[in-house]
């Protein structure tokens, strides 16, 4: 078994107990985890069976005398280390340089850069785009540089078969090979938060000319909308970056301050001073949100910054969409 050989021989439909193989590497890390369930299951059957055949056939029972150890069987010893060993060698081969192989992307792998924070993933490519999901071309090596703006988080793709933690202040790598095109479940497999279980993203395999419609667009989202029709732009942006994870929009309570009806009011900060919620401050709220913490909700306050990660343009779409966030009951 090799882990190039095994890549040619992918099933696409979900097994008994495990998911649909989505990448080149899924057939290598099934088979070996096949090969070892099966060794442990036949040495625990063995195991079990010569126990129980022991304990029948020499059990105390009346009439029947006590019989003399066996003596020393050098070569039964032997061979009952020896097989181990080298079952265990193998297994060890096979998982190191399968470790190789996740570990080590193509030089000329396509690169997205994920960003993991509570509680949403953030990816962003060559072009500037940035998605809530991870896009990709089918048939195509795609690596990804992973880092997390505030815990540890974990990206795990299980149709792909592939983790990778995604660390405060250091970059990760991993990479994947998707070979058939649809949607594929991405979790958080690194407990982060009270939202831990709702992290959750999508990996969507397209094929290469709707790949590259999809990222154009992306590109040019807010440049093609017009003024009156900005806010949907900033609709888009709550969605898409992580707003939503803390700020709701009904008016319920949340992690962050709801933006429901705060446009245009004035709010108490938890320095107890007063702020009118207006452009300014909306604009320094997302590229400095340790600069005027509502009270209740800090200091310091959870939010991380988005200095460098949001367009002046985008920025504009988001305050354009909190202005159509009227009071409960009242239309926007």
């Amino acid at each position: 078994m090799t882990w190039a050989s095994l890549s040619s021989g992918i099933d696409t439909a979900a097994g008994f107990w495990l998911p649909r193989q989505g990448s080149t590497t899924a057939p290598a890390v099934d088979s070996l985890f096949q090969l070892i369930t099966g060794i442990s299951a036949f040495f625990f059957a063995l195991i079990v069976g010569l126990l129980i055949t022991f304990l029948w056939k020499y059990r105390a029972r009346p009439g029947h005398e006590e019989l003399p150890s066996p003596a020393h069987n050098t070569p039964l010893e032997v061979t009952w280390t020896v097989i181990p060993v080298l079952i265990v060698v193998y297994i060890f081969w096979e998982g190191v340089t399968g470790f190789i192989h996740l570990a080590t992307p193509p030089d000329n792998a396509y690169e997205v850069q994920v960003l993991g924070q509570k509680w949403n993933w953030t990816f962003t490519y060559p072009n500037g785009v940035v998605s809530p999901e991870l896009h990709v071309p089918v048939d195509t090596d795609v690596r990804l540089i992973l880092t997390s703006q505030d815990v540890i988080h974990s990206l795990y793709i299980p149709d792909f078969r592939i983790k990778r933690d995604a660390v405060p202040g250091r970059y990760e790598k991993e990479w994947f090979h998707a070979t058939a095109v649809g949607q594929y479940q991405v979790f958080c497999a690194e407990y982060c938060g009270t939202q831990h279980s709702s992290m959750l993203t999508s990996v969507v395999v397209q094929e290469r000319p709707a790949f590259e419609k999809w990222l154009a667009d992306e590109g040019n989202f807010i440049e093609k909308l017009p003024p009156e029709k900005l806010w949907e732009g900033g609709q888009k942006l709550y969605n898409q970056r992580g707003c939503k994870q803390c700020h709701s929009i009904d008016g319920s309570g949340s992690i962050g301050p709801t933006f429901r009806g705060v446009w245009g009011h004035t709010v108490a900060l938890s320095d107890g001073s007063k702020v009118t919620v207006d452009e300014n401050y909306v604009r320094e709220s997302i590229v400095n949100p340790q600069g005027q913490v509502v009270a209740g909700f800090g200091p310091p306050s959870s939010m991380p910054s988005f200095k460098g990660r949001l367009k002046d343009k985008e920025i504009t779409a988001i305050i354009e969409y909190l202005k159509t966030l009227k009071e409960p009951g009242v239309s926007p």
